[in-house]
């Protein structure tokens, strides 16, 4: 059935998450065109960003022939280990007590940060797997700082397969940091690793130029749909959509408030609609009163304001003058209101909303592929 289909012939509580394969394919072969020559490769940690990880990555391996995963940790990895045969696994939080089996057992390729993981690292004694270094360049989070990379032997600096680093500003084309960051990386390079294959750029720093590709980039955000570089027309398309059921119509006198703390009260006589998602739900208490929700109408998009505090399970909004139905769908993501329109209202980053949705096991998954 479309998601534009009106239909009331049923009763539904749940809400829906829908994921558009499709769409995560075709965002992933146009950054593939953006990056080239250089290797895409495709980030899916935090399980895909809440979209299942199995799913995108046999999706991206069969439909997309990506050969190269990231993900944050080896459990991760074991994960999509089984659907993406032969390709290669990179782990950004490296490797420790917990997790050194998985990597003897599967061949993962930790990402190595810090003097102490590097010392871990070789005591394991894993054959056949060659570790990547990060180092650090100006985020000031995880990675070899310079006066770490002085005490390593020519040996040690020979163990390692590819040297990464990340950008701190790679979302504002303009920002000092990307160049600072650049020449700083640039420097390690030459001075301690001028064989190796290089990664500076995830999603952000795709579309900064050459100077920023590299050998390998690290696709993450974008794939799924979110605009990496706000400076610029989203070029990639919209992979979710979140709707909910209609659970009952009611009418609101004059005077009369709504939901918990009574935050909003009715200046006149009002018809609202009480649908079925809130913030168990990871839709943010932020747009209380200041968010939207979308119904099918007529073949229109109808805007109808949420009013009140948005709860653990319902939020309520404001439908006077539409014509609904108990059991129609209201939506809260999709096309015309995509993921960053949602998170902007809500005051927080594309990154954070997609991934509270996407791990939340409330939700009735319907995943689309042709």
């Amino acid at each position: 059935m479309s998601i534009f289909t009106r239909s009331v012939s049923k009763i539904y509580t749940r809400p829906v998450l829908e994921v558009n394969l499709n769409k995560i394919i075709e965002n992933y072969r146009l950054l593939c065109d953006i990056i080239y020559p250089s290797t895409p490769s495709a980030v899916i940690k935090d399980d895909a960003y809440g979209l299942d990880a199995a799913v995108v990555a046999k999706t991206l391996y069969e439909g997309g022939n990506c050969r190269h995963f990231w993900v944050a940790h080896a459990v991760e990895g074991e994960k999509i280990a089984e659907f993406v045969p032969g390709a290669q696994i990179f782990v950004l939080q490296g490797i420790g007590e917990d997790s050194a089996q998985l990597f003897a057992q599967y061949k993962f390729t930790p990402v190595i940060s810090s003097p102490e993981m590097f010392a871990f690292w070789k005591k394991q004694k894993i054959s056949d797997v060659k570790p990547v270094i990060q180092v650090e360049t100006g985020l000031n989070r995880l990675g070899f700082r310079t006066e770490d990379l002085e005490h390593l032997s020519a040996a040690d600096l020979k163990m390692f397969s590819m040297v990464i680093s990340h950008l701190a500003c790679a979302d504002e084309k303009d920002h000092f940091m990307n160049k600072f960051q650049l020449d700083n990386f640039n420097k390690i390079r030459q001075k301690y690793f001028p064989a190796l294959p290089a990664s500076l750029s995830a999603s952000d720093g795709a579309f900064l130029g050459a100077d920023y590709t590299f050998n390998m980039v690290r696709l993450g955000a974008a794939i799924y749909g979110i605009n990496t570089a706000p400076y610029r027309l989203n070029q990639m398309q919209n992979v979710v959509v979140v709707k909910a059921p209609v659970l009952q119509i009611t009418q609101l006198k004059k005077g009369d408030f709504v939901g918990y703390s009574a935050t909003y009260r009715a200046g006149t006589d009002k018809k609202i609609a009480i649908i079925s998602i809130g913030y168990g739900d990871g839709i943010h208490r932020s747009l209380s009163n200041r968010g939207k929700i979308f119904f099918r109408i007529k073949n229109e998009w109808k805007e109808a304001k949420i009013i009140g505090r948005v709860s653990m399970d319902n939020i309520i909004c404001d439908i006077t003058g539409l014509d609904l139905k108990v059991g129609e769908w209201g939506y809260i993501i999709f096309d015309e209101y995509p993921l960053d329109d949602v998170a902007r209202d809500a005051q927080t980053i594309s990154y954070e909303l997609l991934s509270n949705i996407g791990k939340n096991q409330r939700f009735d998954r319907v995943y689309i592929i042709k």
